[in-house]
C-alpha cells in the first residue's frame, strides 16, 4: 500500500513540476516556491523530493538544464520543458483530469 501512494506522490509531482515548467524555465527553488503559491500554500515541495523528480524528468527528456545566474546572481541549474515533456503534460494532464473526475463521481453517492 505504501508504494502506491509514493508512485501516485511521484505522478503527481512529475505533473506538478512540468506544469510550473510551462511558463517558462527556471530553476529549482523557484519551482517549488510557485508550486507552492499557486496552491495558496498546501502543496509544498521539500528538496528531497523535488530534486530526485528533476533529476528523473531530466534522465527522460521532459525536461532540460543549463547553469546560469539566479535573481540575487547565484549560480543555479535552470531548468526548461522539452517538446517531449509538452507531450508528457498534455498526457498526464488528461489523465489527471479522469481520475479526479472519477473520485469526484465516487465522493457524491451516498
Amino acid at each position: 500500500m505504501k508504494n502506491i501512494q509514493t508512485d501516485l506522490l511521484q505522478g503527481t509531482l512529475d505533473l506538478l513540476v512540468l506544469k510550473t515548467l510551462q511558463a517558462g524555465p527556471t530553476h529549482g527553488w523557484d519551482i517549488a516556491q510557485r508550486i507552492q503559491q499557486v496552491s495558496q500554500g498546501i502543496l509544498r515541495v521539500g528538496q528531497g523530493s523535488l530534486y530526485p523528480a528533476l533529476h528523473r524528468l531530466e534522465a527522460q527528456g521532459w525536461i532540460a538544464s543549463e547553469w546560469g545566474a539566479s535573481e540575487n546572481n547565484r549560480r543555479a541549474k535552470f531548468y526548461k520543458l522539452t517538446a517531449a515533456g509538452r507531450k508528457q503534460l498534455a498526457a498526464e494532464t488528461e489523465i489527471w483530469e479522469r481520475f479526479t473526475g472519477a473520485v469526484k463521481l465516487i465522493l457524491k453517492t451516498t
